[in-house]
């Protein structure tokens, strides 16, 4: 009777762990289908499209798209003109190509690849001090310090937004494309490095403390310490680190729609897909399309770095 109770309670576990797993994918199975049907199966219900259309994808990267919309005279030109040079050829087709209805999409990824990783980067770095500092030593304040900077969470991004435009401008540094980038990239860490210092702070507290005493005996500074002996035994914690910091500032949509709103060139994916949706080039398999394309960073990141981020690799490393 037991056994056959466990049966049904891992049945049933197993057809609502799918069930939220299906749930959850849904959405994107939805994207992925109408980003490769063509305009006139839109109204199929069916997510396996009637038949694949790859021309948002090759449109969005900028594949095949050099001759697009070339009048046909040009075209007849280039191809029956044998001795032009590629020099020429780019010419002639920089200068007649119909470019007024497509999106720059690898513009703004490279943007927003710029934006988050540098983020994360610098966060990450400011973090494993920080985060040390609190979890190892002994100093006046530490415990104000260690709890005071979750303050930032009890205020919504909405009520900073105002004053921490105001202060830019103030100092100038919304004035210009490198004050307004450094300005963004100092939000994106505030908002970041309280998670951050306190998921590294936990995870410092778990190393043994006698692993740096070993270090210190053999001479080494608390620099050499952390970085010879904290950060390869916290790999797993500074993985998932970078990544929670990466996806907050890749995700970023309200700070960057005031700060870029006078830089178009900079402008990341978010705000760049809000604009693609309310112009006149709003195709839904182009939106579809760049959504995808805009998930995959993170998905690849998940996946380069998730075999750091299970268990405690300090375990053994030193006999008690």
């Amino acid at each position: 009777m037991v056994i056959h109770k466990n049966i049904f309670k891992s049945i049933g576990f197993f057809l609502l762990v799918m069930f939220i797993v299906l749930f959850s994918l849904f959405p994107f199975l939805q994207m992925l289908s109408t980003s490769l049907k063509h305009s006139w199966d839109w109204g199929n219900p069916s997510l396996i499209p009637a038949q694949v259309n790859t021309s948002a994808y090759k449109e969005l990267l900028n594949i095949g798209q050099d001759e697009k919309d070339l009048p046909e005279s040009v075209r007849i030109l280039l191809e029956e003109t044998p001795d032009l040079t590629e020099a020429q050829k780019e010419s002639i087709i920089a200068k007649f190509k119909d470019s007024g209805d497509i999106f720059p999409f690898m513009k703004y990824f490279r943007n927003s690849l710029a934006f988050a990783t540098t983020a994360a980067f610098i966060s990450l770095i400011i973090a494993i001090f920080g985060a040390y500092s609190i979890s190892r030593m002994k100093y006046r304040g530490q415990k104000l310090i260690q709890r005071g900077v979750l303050f930032v969470y009890m205020v919504g991004g909405i009520l900073l937004l105002i004053p921490l435009y105001k202060i830019s401008v103030a100092i100038g540094l919304a004035g210009t494309e490198q004050g307004t980038v450094v300005s963004l990239l100092i939000i994106y860490m505030v908002q970041t490095l309280p998670v951050s210092l306190y998921m590294l702070g936990n995870t410092f507290r778990s190393i043994p403390f006698s692993i740096e005493e070993a270090a210190f005996v053999e001479g080494y500074t608390r620099i050499q310490t952390i970085w010879k002996i904290i950060i390869p035994l916290s790999l797993g914690a500074l993985a998932t680190v970078f990544v929670y910091s990466f996806m907050i500032a890749w995700n970023e949509y309200l700070f960057a729609s005031v700060f870029l709103k006078s830089f178009k060139d900079l402008f990341t994916l978010p705000i760049a897909l809000k604009a693609l949706f309310v112009s006149k080039n709003a195709i839904w398999d182009r939106i579809m399309a760049a959504s995808m394309l805009t998930a995959i960073p993170v998905v690849i990141l998940f996946m380069l770095v998730q075999k750091y981020l299970a268990g405690n690799m300090s375990s053994g490393g030193v006999k008690e």
